[in-house]
């Protein structure tokens, strides 16, 4: 099962390999089901748009386990402290995808 993050965090201890995704790459990855540990309606709003697919608000302690996946939704930039962004706050601030893979 794929988990999907809003931000690239290294949730246990371990080896891991992560490398960029394309938008196309992200949509594949999710196809066969996933999670979320998405802890921002605004971020799950931005993903179910770009994924084609309702991204659940999931605010859960999440633990990256050997062989577990995860698909990063990272920010280009960092917002100021304690703020909740819009949609187009995050358009504009422009994100990543990636794959996490805790071998």
């Amino acid at each position: 099962m794929i988990t999907i993050l809003n931000t690239s965090i290294l949730t246990n201890f371990g080896s891991f390999n992560y490398e960029p995704l394309t938008l196309e790459d992200a949509k594949s990855l999710i196809s066969e089901g996933f999670d979320s540990a998405v802890g921002h309606q605004s971020t799950c709003d931005v993903l179910s748009s770009l994924l084609g697919q309702e991204i659940k608000m999931n605010r859960v302690q999440y633990s990256q386990q050997i062989g577990d996946t995860a698909l990063v939704f990272k920010l280009k930039g960092r917002p100021e402290e304690g703020a909740i962004l819009t949609v187009d706050e995050i358009e504009s601030i422009g994100y990543e995808f990636g794959k996490l893979t805790r071998l």
